[in-house]
């Protein structure tokens, strides 16, 4: 996969898609704050606020070359999965559905797709030398003194 080369041009295409998703999901959330039953409104305005955490996070470690991106790009792969199934099954008869389906199709299970290839995507060595952990004795963490 072209997108997942881990240059730093590259890596910068899937990690602008993160931040982008998670930025258009704010004024989404008020949106859905603003019309839906306060019932309703605190199930999805919680759902999609996780969605734009997990994104944003991804996409901001992921800017970094940061190998931390996994965790919550796998976590917005899940939410983003859920959020197409639920969305679909509660649905109302009349146009609702094929919105869902469309929203489903066209954003959140591409977008879930990402997310789910940067999370398994293998670790680069260069990774694991930009995370190493000195103490404050200048020796790296798991070292023992001579």
């Amino acid at each position: 996969m072209a997108l997942l080369s881990h240059t730093s041009t590259s890596s910068a295409v899937p990690a602008r898609v993160l931040m982008g998703a998670g930025l258009a999901l704010l004024p989404w959330l008020g949106y859905l704050a603003g019309t839906l039953p306060p019932a309703e409104a605190a199930a999805w305005v919680t759902l999609d606020a996780l969605e734009a955490a997990a994104l944003l996070t991804a996409g901001g470690r992921l800017l970094r070359h940061d190998p931390r991106h996994r965790a919550p790009a796998a976590a917005a792969a899940v939410l983003l999965l859920g959020d197409a199934c639920v969305d679909v099954a509660t649905s109302l008869p009349g146009p609702e559905p094929a919105l869902a389906v469309a929203m489903a199709v066209i954003a959140e299970l591409p977008l879930a797709a990402l997310c789910t290839a940067l999370a398994t995507s293998p670790i680069r060595r260069s990774y694991r030398r930009a995370v190493r952990v000195r103490r404050p004795s200048g020796r790296c963490a798991g070292t023992f003194p001579r």
